[in-house]
């Protein structure tokens, strides 16, 4: 129906979110000694009308739906629970959920303001394919990491509860802290090979159509300091042997530097207003 635009089926996704919190929180109560099939199963019904949400926009336009704020935060989100529906798949790791709902719901609120979606002049055209291939994978990268700040939410969860002796720790089903730890250093290598691979892509498509590699725009300015500050958070861990604590306190940290950064500086950059 023309009338359900791909802004309403967002809508439709983000308010599953929502139910999906109000469940984690039920969740956090009762220690997650209960099965997460409840929550993977929202999340799920959340996807579906996610993906119809950028499908319509996608095919309305005719080009990747990346182009304003509300679809990047959209494609950001997307990416999120998607791999938490792919990890989710061994039921070891759907614990992860209770912690990824929060942050869809609370971006999909965000993503939902009206000022973000700016109107189109016309109607856009998929051209270059490198510009799309580019925002796509560094969303993905964003992806990964938001997942990874999950896992590090659950294993500060779980390393406060062993800590002070809590019985909801010994009766979670939350996998050991070893193993959070050895997820939150994967996504965080697959995340990084991500945004290495958008931002190279980025500078290659910047020659091609200005002729240089690099510009000082706000946006180029703050990728390099994410990237800087995710290389160093790896190096720490594979290079000086950083584990435990202050690493995942550094992935979450990060993580929410981006979060509360990446608006700003995409309204600031000349270049992503194009």
């Amino acid at each position: 129906m023309s009338w359900f635009t791909d802004r309403h089926c967002f809508l439709v996704a983000v308010t599953i979110y929502g139910l999906s919190t109000i469940y984690s929180v039920l969740l956090w109560r009762k220690g997650f000694r209960q099965d997460n099939r409840v929550n993977y199963c929202l999340l799920g019904a959340g996807f579906v009308f996610h993906t119809l949400a950028m499908i319509q926009r996608g095919f309305s336009f005719s080009r990747c739906p990346v182009n304003n704020l509300y679809e990047a935060i959209t494609f950001v989100a997307w990416t999120i629970v998607a791999t938490y529906l792919l990890l989710g798949i061994w039921s070891r790791l759907r614990f992860l959920g209770a912690f990824v709902s929060p942050v869809l719901f609370g971006v999909g609120v965000f993503g939902l303001m009206p000022a973000l979606d700016n109107p189109y002049v016309g109607k856009p055209e998929f051209i270059n394919g490198w510009s799309s291939l580019h925002a796509a994978l560094i969303l993905l990268a964003y992806g990964a990491f938001g997942l990874s700040s999950a896992a590090g939410l659950m294993y500060l969860t779980q390393e406060h509860d062993l800590k002070f002796h809590k019985l909801r720790a010994v009766f979670s089903r939350m996998p050991p802290i070893e193993r959070l730890e050895m997820v939150i250093g994967r996504l965080l290598c697959a995340g990084f090979i991500l945004l290495t691979s958008g931002l190279a892509i980025g500078a290659y498509y910047l020659k091609q159509t200005q002729g240089v590699f690099y510009k000082g725009d706000a946006k180029i300015l703050w990728s390099m300091l994410v990237w800087v500050m995710y290389l160093a958070l790896l190096l720490m861990r594979w290079r000086f042997a950083q584990t435990g604590r202050r690493f995942v306190w550094g992935a979450v940290a990060s993580f929410a530097f981006v979060l509360m950064t990446f608006w700003g500086t995409n309204l600031l950059s000349a270049i992503h207003q194009q």
